[in-house]
Order: C-alpha cells, then structure tokens, then sequence
C-alpha cells in the first residue's frame, strides 16, 4: 500500500531489477530493440571512419600536392556522412516509436491496475500523486525506454572506438590526450550525486503541485464559498515555489557542469597541439594524424556529456519505477476472488459477528447480527458515525470487514464473483457522482449494456421524463465534468435510474433522498415505491416518509446495533430511536 508520506521516503534507486522487471514491457518489441541498437553501432562505426578519413585525405593527397584520388576521397567521405544522416533518422524514429509503445504499455497497465484497486486504497492515497504516477513517472521511464539504454550502448562503442582509433593512430599523442580523463570523470562522479537528488528533489515537487491542484479544483466551489481563493493561492505559490528552486538547482548544477567539461575537452585539445605540434615539427607525426586527433577530441566529450545525463534520467527512472510498481503490487480487489460461485439463488441478506474498523484499531462495527428476508424493506437509521454507510460498504464488498461473514443468497459474499455480486446489487449513494458525456451514458453504465429501450424504461421509473423527456437532445442532453451543470436532484435522478438499468434482486439506497428538495423527493418516492415490490431493499435514511414505510427498522448507535423492529414497535419503547425521532423528525 502506497501512502501519502512514501515518495519522502524513497532512497537512492540502485535497485538494477527494477529494470530487469521493466524489461518485460521491452520484451514485445525486442527485434525493433536489437535492430535500433544494430543501426546505432552503424552510426557509430560511421562517425568514427570520419577522422580517419580526414587524415588520409591531408597526409596522401593535400600535403603531398596530388589531386589523383582527393575526388575519391571527398566523394567516400559524403557518402559516409549521407549514410551516418540516413541511419540516424531510421534508428532515432524506431527507438522512439518503440519507446512510445511501451509508455502506452506500462500507462494502460497502471490504469487497468488503478480500476481493479480496492475503495481503502483510495482513501488513502491522493488523486494527485496516482495522477504523477500515469504521467510524470511514465514519461521518466519513456526517457530511459527511448533515449537511454540503446543510446548509452551507443556512448559506450563510440568512446571505445574514439580510445581503439587514437593508440591505432599514434600511441605516445593518446596517452598525453587521455591524461584529462581521470579529472574529467573525477568531476562526473561528483557532479552526478548532487544531480540525481536534484531530480528527486523535482520529481517530488511535481507531484505535491499535483496533488493540490487535484484537490483545489475539485473543490473550486466551498473555497470561492468561503474567500479562500487569497489562502489557495499562496499556498500553490508555496509549492510552485519550491519547485522552481529545486529547478533552479538542477539548473545551476548543469550550468557548472558542462562548461567544466568544455574547459577539460579545451585543455585536452590544448594538450594535443603543444604534443602534436612538437611532434610535427620533429617529423615524427603527420599533420593529418593531429587533424584526425583533433577530431576524435571532440568527438569524445560528446558520449561523456550524454553518459552523464543518461545516469540521471535512470536515476529518476528507477525513483519513478519503484514508485509505479509499489501501485502495482498493491493487492488488487479481483485477486482477493477466489471465484468459486457465479450465480445467487435469492435475494437475502444475512450478517453474523460483523466486525470492522478502517484503520485496524477503532471499530466501526462491533458484533453486528441481522437478517433481511427476499422481498422485504429493512431501513438503517442512527445518528451520524454510527457505520450505517459502512455497513453498506461492506455488502458491495468496497471494505473487508475483520471479523464476520456476510451471506447475500446463503453465500459468503467472499465467494462470490465480485462482478456478479455487484451486478445482483443496485446502489443510490448519498453523493451522486456523474461522468462527463450525456444522460444516456451515465445511465448505462456497467458490464452488461443494456438496450435503448431498458434504459427509457429505468430512466422513467426514476421520474427522469419529468426533466428531460421534452428536451430536444431528451437523453443525449451533455453532461459535463461530474454533472456540475445538473442540479443535486437531477443528478441522483440519473444514479436512481442508473441503479434500476440492470433491474437488481438488490435495492440499497444510502440517504438518496437526504440532499433533494421536497418536489424531487416526492419523484424519487414514487419510483421507490415502483421498484421495491418484489425485492429485497436496504435504506438507510433519515426522512421519515421511507422509515415508517420499512418492514423493519435496524438501529445503530456508536457501531453497534442496539434496536429493531417497526415503527410502531420502536416507537413504543422509548429508546434511541425513539430520541432519534424527537430529534430528526420534531416528533413528541
């Protein structure tokens, strides 16, 4: 389980199989990988001949006054130099066509991964930060799939062919070149710590500014409510700038750094031609051999810069690997299915010693014990926080409880098939929640798609008609974001027919009528009363219109259930819900 305090925690990524387990996603596209990497080594191969060619060309044709042959030369030199452009843009476009298809891999995975993913965990975990994972994380492991692995090969070939070309050429002139390489990889190393916690550093701040935007512009409405654009403000300046410093830094760090390799690669090309130079007037070294030497120089500090900023985008990879794969080893809800039985016989619902605490310390529910008979309306009442919803989660198996077992047909529902048990089931929340298309596609929601008329059918047993019927897009009528541009009767309209769509055994309806004015309220009633014929129904609520209607009445007060019976009965004893309804209802 991720929690909100683990990317904190995170050390140095080091772990190498972390990629070995990234390298499954590498393995569909394998050819396309080992031919990227054939043409890079080409390319490679072809850079190389460059100097050598350059050296030929001066020390047997311009320095020995003959034309013969220069024509050949220069003419196999742009060939060389066609082929090196043609190869580069066929590996470039493979590599990160290639490296794209993975992204898309590992992005789709997450995703599928998130979607199977128990309610606990996302309660736990910031929309924000799963948000970094799908992006920000992905796009970190895309530039090591793409640009990193093959292209670091490719370095390491060139600087071992650039150190095989010079001892080749003149053995004495490569010692005195290679004498800059224990600074200049002295000044790698150090460099290179401060910049992998830097990109940490910025990696961390991405995902708090996500986080908070998540939760700022869901919450868009109670902060205008209440003036705290001002507070909002300055705090995302606070994280935005904390971000651009840790920017900043990572700037600063590569603003020292490559100008350090520039003055080593000059000192380097300082030291060829006060060697070579000598040498040339000596005779004991062609001019060509120091033009080619020249070149091979600056063609080595090329593959160190890149080494050095491959290491740092691998260092950020792995942090972003062990972050994506902590999401995925988080026990999804289908791997807690032991699948044994698909199909309910009926519809009752049985609970014996249910015990059940979020955190693992505080019970919510405490010994709880009832039965709800096929066909029957049992209402849960009690005062808030006394697990009336919890124990709804329960029964669609969004929590596990502890202790106890739940039998729904005289089946433990941990037997169940999850996707059957939860089409058996139909569910009204307190919080409608709509998705962004139209009415029709809010209402049609689940595995089974149900057809044009069934959802006419649900949708004007739920009093939808009343709204929409004489609209002229009628149930194609857009739905934004969350339904924003829908009133809070609306939308539990839509839920209500939404849950009727797939016409369920099952009927819950957690305080679906607590946030809808009377009128409303008077639609949804109707339509209630349509549907709990036949079936069994849980209600938890605290309008009196649905508790006086129930078969039975379950009392839960402090995570116990302390009362039941009917109206009448309750009434008459003069406990908590008889306290309940002085209360709430302003009866005496």
């Amino acid at each position: 389980m991720i929690d909100s305090t683990s990317e904190e925690s995170l050390g140095k990524a080091r772990d190498w199989r972390l990629f070995a387990r990234l390298g499954r996603y590498l393995w569909p596209y394998r050819v396309s990988i080992g031919l990227s990497t054939l043409l890079l080594l080409m390319v490679s191969l072809l850079s190389l001949i460059q100097p050598y060619l350059i050296k030929v060309a001066i020390d047997q044709y311009i320095a020995a006054g003959s034309l013969e042959g220069f024509s050949t030369i220069i003419v196999i030199f742009l060939l060389v130099l066609a082929a090196e452009f043609g190869l580069k843009y066929v590996q470039g476009y493979m590599i990160q066509r290639t490296g794209q298809k993975v992204s898309f891999d590992l992005r789709t995975n997450l995703f599928s991964h998130l979607q199977r993913l128990p309610v606990k965990f996302f309660d736990t975990n910031p929309v924000g930060r799963l948000m970094t994972r799908l992006t920000t994380d992905v796009e970190n492991i895309n530039e090591v799939f793409s640009s990193g692995i093959v292209v670091i090969l490719g370095d390491i070939f060139m600087l071992v062919g650039i150190v095989i070309a010079m001892l080749y050429l003149n053995i004495s002139l490569a010692l005195v070149t290679f004498m800059v390489i224990p600074p200049l990889f002295g000044i790698t190393i150090y460099f290179r710590k401060y910049l992998r916690e830097n990109h940490r550093t910025v990696t961390l701040a991405i995902a708090r500014i996500n986080s908070y935007i998540q939760e700022a512009v869901s919450g868009a409405m109670v902060s205008k409510l209440f003036g705290q654009e001002g507070k909002n403000q300055r705090k995302f300046s606070g994280l935005a700038r904390d971000h651009l410093q840790a920017r900043l830094r990572l700037t600063h760090l590569y603003a020292l750094y490559f100008p350090t390799i520039e003055i080593i690669g000059a000192l380097a090309l300082a030291l060829i031609i006060w060697y070579g130079g000598g040498a040339i007037i000596k005779q004991a070294l062609t001019f060509g051999t120091l033009v080619a030497f020249i070149e091979y120089i600056h063609k080595f500090f090329s593959p160190i810069r890149d080494l050095s900023e491959k290491y740092t985008s691998m260092q950020s990879a792995a942090a972003s690997a062990e972050r994506i794969f902590r999401l995925l080893d988080t026990p999804a809800v289908e791997a807690l299915q032991p699948r044994k039985v698909k199909h309910i016989a009926y519809p009752g619902i049985t609970s014996q010693g249910l015990w059940f605490s979020y955190d693992g310390h505080n019970p919510v529910l405490k010994d709880i014990n009832f039965s709800v008979h096929p066909g029957e309306t049992v209402a849960l009442v009690g005062p808030t926080g006394a697990g009336k919803t919890t124990l709804v989660n329960l029964l669609v198996r969004f929590y596990e409880p502890q202790k106890g077992v739940i039998t729904v047909g005289g089946v433990n529902i941990k037997e169940l098939d999850l996707t059957e048990l939860r089409n058996y089931i139909g569910v009204v929340f307190q919080d409608p929640f709509l998705f962004s298309g139209d009415i029709e596609s809010n209402i049609a929601l689940g595995n089974r798609s149900p057809s044009a008329e069934t959802i006419r059918a649900a949708a004007r047993m739920a009093n939808l008609d009343h709204f929409w019927a004489d609209q002229p897009k009628g149930y194609h009528h857009p739905v934004s974001e969350r339904g924003r541009t829908l009133s809070t009767g609306q939308r539990q309209l839509v839920c209500f027919a939404r849950a009727l769509a797939y016409d369920p055994q099952i009927l819950i309806l957690d305080e679906a009528t607590s946030s809808v004015d009377s009128e409303t309220e008077a639609l949804i009633q109707d339509a209630v009363k349509k549907l709990m014929a036949g079936r069994t129904s849980i209600v938890v609520a605290h309008r009196l219109s649905t508790v006086l209607t129930a078969d039975r009445i379950l009392v839960l007060h402090k995570g116990q259930l302390v009362e039941e019976g009917t109206h009448k009965q309750l009434w008459a004893k003069n406990g908590i819900y008889h306290k309940l309804c002085q209360l709430q209802f302003g009866l005496e």
